[in-house]
């Protein structure tokens, strides 16, 4: 089974599309981040929510 660890961020709506497309671009680009969730409510914040794999270790005898 895949095990998750998500990452939940309010972006205000003061913050362009570019200047968020360019963050979440390199949140997934460096750190392994990938797109899960995104909501624009009707007064502009955005939710954002990201997942990564977990990896666990096995060890080998």
């Amino acid at each position: 089974m895949i095990e998750y660890e998500f990452w939940n961020l309010a972006i205000p709506r003061t913050q362009s599309r570019n200047a968020v497309c360019r963050m979440l671009t390199q949140a997934a680009e460096y750190q392994g981040w990938e797109l899960d969730r995104l909501r624009k409510d009707p007064s502009g914040h955005r939710s954002v929510r990201l997942r990564r794999k977990i990896i666990r270790m096995r060890p080998t005898f």
